[in-house]
């Protein structure tokens, strides 16, 4: 079995859970901050729609630099309502899912670099970097985006097991 393939089912998975999460994100709550230094819950799932696609970038480009020539980074648009978060989300997923079905495995051996304005922060071969940078990054923004849902009395959802709110998966 490819690396791809075996990853798959994992990338689904957590797909799905995520967009459980990020269903529940009322449109009035997208400014609600937990503490003054927190992202917002608007900006938090916003992060979270947009960050399955980092797949296709890791998968299609040898490297990212977060501010070429010295340019600040210039953060996607935040979704505005729970509707447009879920049509980015489900979009980035789509794409993701298949740069990451397509993929060799001597593509993901490969090594992929993470750089600010041409230095290298961090260099590590693609599989590595799908696991850590999106999957991983993806899951602790989830866990995240759960406590601001706890804190506003809005239901978790079971992620891999019952939560408070939802006795059964």
């Amino acid at each position: 079995m490819s690396l791809s393939q075996s990853l798959l089912p994992e990338f689904d998975q957590e797909m799905a859970n995520t967009r459980k999460t990020l269903e529940r994100v009322p449109d009035e709550k997208f400014s609600w901050k937990p503490h003054e230094k927190s992202g917002s819950m608007g900006w938090l799932a916003g992060h979270l729609a947009t960050l399955p696609a980092w797949t296709v970038d890791t998968i299609k480009h040898d490297s990212f630099d977060m501010s070429p020539g010295g340019k600040p980074f210039t953060p996607p648009p935040m979704p505005k309502s729970r509707k447009e978060l879920l049509e980015v989300f489900d979009k980035n997923v789509a794409e993701a899912r298949a740069a990451l079905a397509g993929a060799s495995d001597a593509d993901l051996a490969k090594t992929w670099s993470f750089l600010n304005n041409g230095a290298t922060i961090f260099s590590m071969p693609r599989i590595a970097c799908l696991r850590t940078w999106v999957m991983n990054h993806i899951i602790h923004h989830r866990a995240q985006l759960g406590v601001y849902l706890r804190l506003n009395n809005i239901p978790v959802p079971s992620i891999y097991g019952p939560s408070a709110d939802e006795g059964k998966m």
